[in-house]
């Protein structure tokens, strides 16, 4: 049976995570490729089965939408773990904490003086077209001026290996429970490989989590009542929700199982009564969290919430309306708003982008729809794009209408090389194009996640590592690799 030979591994002339030349890992990554080149492909297949035994074990799942089904399908997850090097993780850990505390910053400018607007640094109509501007949460001021409690931001690496910001999820971002459970998968199936201490621990999450929320409690001297609040099980991540409550030991409620009274205090019906909550983790979509005061049709939400939310009496993460900055016109603005709120210069680089409501750059994205990746301001999951270098004819020219339709709505940006990572495909490792979205949590401190969600393009050439549309996940390793 043959083994793992890394001299015959191409990068293809892709940065690749583990591997720096053919048959030449990298210092950070040389304990696991020595490793793997001692086994045979049968023990390696033996390998994969045990994650798949565990995955299904454990019942981690995702929910994929298509032609009106919906399918609940084992997680996509490779064994073969992406590895970062500690020091630069320190490096890209502060980068993020600088990002989120501007962006909180702005958030909550928008809705207080716009002073970013007064001053020229944000085009007005960049705010007015919005659709992610909350005038209910006008005024609001939510405890320390923190709106997005929970940020997920991808990053990539492009050929040079400089790892940039493609984007920032700050409405209601998931994945963190993959995260978790890729490395409780991977401790499963290699298991000696973190007998060295170097592999740095991630399981803290779900503690740095409650206690992010406790903080927000508005009876701080009591013990704080949280419960995450989902749209129930039919919802894509509603493994997610669970999961996170079941580890923070707090309870998973849906939106008829509270009530706001005229005190506007929330309150949870249990079998005891009414017992008062102080924190809700909301899964939830601002449109559909309160009937009264947004989709007057949502079954999902809790009449009066933004009442008490508003009057200090209960405290929401994300806050309503911190979606405002996730939009990926906003986005082409981060590095301004670090200059302008911290007067700092950003410590992570953004991808470039052409912004389509400038006619300068419309007219570039226009000429260019071959080259580039054009993206509507407010999709997610990787959904309502298009990749010009492998879209058709046709598909370029109706993008070209619906950018000269609604100009605001459109971003561009260069197809990035991304990196590639070692993936194990039908017994032989192939590079595969990688991701990743670590989490940050704003409270008393900021705290990031030691590494963070990889997500891998299973498919061979593919960019799309959205677990949605045929993508998988590995976990990430930080390696302090001393002084090696």
């Amino acid at each position: 049976m043959s083994k793992v030979n890394w001299q015959n591994y191409a990068c293809n002339g892709f940065y690749d995570e583990l591997i720096a030349a053919p048959g030449r890992p990298r210092a950070e990554a040389k304990m696991l490729c020595g490793y793997l080149a001692q086994l045979e492909s049968h023990e390696l297949a033996e390998h994969k089965a045990a994650a798949e035994v565990a995955i299904q074990a454990m019942g981690i799942t995702f929910t994929v939408y298509t032609e009106g089904n919906m399918i609940d399908r084992a997680w996509p997850f490779d064994i073969v773990p992406r590895i970062i090097p500690l020091h630069e993780w320190q490096k890209t850990a502060a980068g993020l904490k600088q990002r989120v505390k501007a962006l909180n910053l702005f958030i909550d400018d928008l809705y207080h003086e716009q002073r970013i607007v007064k001053e020229g640094i944000l085009p007005a109509e960049v705010l007015a077209q919005s659709v992610n501007f909350r005038p209910q949460c006008v005024g609001v001021t939510p405890p320390r001026r923190v709106w997005a409690h929970i940020c997920g931001s991808d990053l990539v690496r492009d050929k040079d290996g400089t790892l940039y910001v493609l984007e920032d999820n700050l409405r209601v971002p998931s994945g963190v429970s993959y995260m978790l459970e890729n490395r409780n998968v991977t401790k499963r199936v290699l298991p000696e490989l973190f007998a060295t201490g170097r592999i740095q621990p991630l399981d803290d999450y779900p503690a740095q989590l409650y206690d992010m929320l406790a903080s927000m409690s508005p009876r701080p001297g009591e013990d704080p009542q949280i419960v995450v609040l989902t749209p129930g099980i039919y919802n894509s991540a509603y493994f997610e929700h669970s999961y996170l409550a079941q580890q923070m030991g707090v309870e998973l409620v849906e939106g008829p199982d509270l009530v706001v009274l005229d005190d506007d205090c929330v309150y949870m019906r249990t079998v005891d009564g009414l017992r008062r909550v102080d924190v809700i983790y909301r899964r939830i979509d601002d449109m559909f969290l309160d009937p009264e005061a947004f989709n007057p049709e949502s079954m999902l939400g809790v009449p009066g919430l933004m009442r008490a939310w508003r009057n200090g009496k209960v405290a929401l993460a994300n806050a309503p309306g911190a979606g405002v900055a996730d939009d990926k016109v906003i986005y082409a603005f981060v590095p301004e708003i670090i200059r302008f709120y911290l007067s700092e210069e950003p410590l992570l680089p953004n991808v470039p982008s052409y912004l389509c409501m400038f006619e300068q750059d419309r007219d570039h994205v226009l000429a260019n729809l071959d080259k580039l990746v054009v993206k509507p301001a407010n999709e997610s999951g990787g959904y309502g794009m298009l990749v010009g270098p492998h879209a058709t004819a046709a598909e370029r020219a109706r993008f070209a209408e619906l950018i000269k339709a609604n100009p605001r709505n459109y971003m561009a940006q260069p197809t990035l090389a991304l990196s590639t990572s070692p993936t194990l495909c039908q017994h032989e490792m192939e590079p595969r194009h990688v991701d990743l979205r670590p989490f940050i949590l704003s409270g008393e401190q900021t705290y990031v996640t030691m590494g963070g969600l990889t997500r891998v393009a299973l498919t061979k050439g593919s960019l799309v590592v959205n677990s949605s549309q045929g993508g998988g996940s590995k976990d990430t390793w930080i390696v302090d690799v001393g002084g090696n």
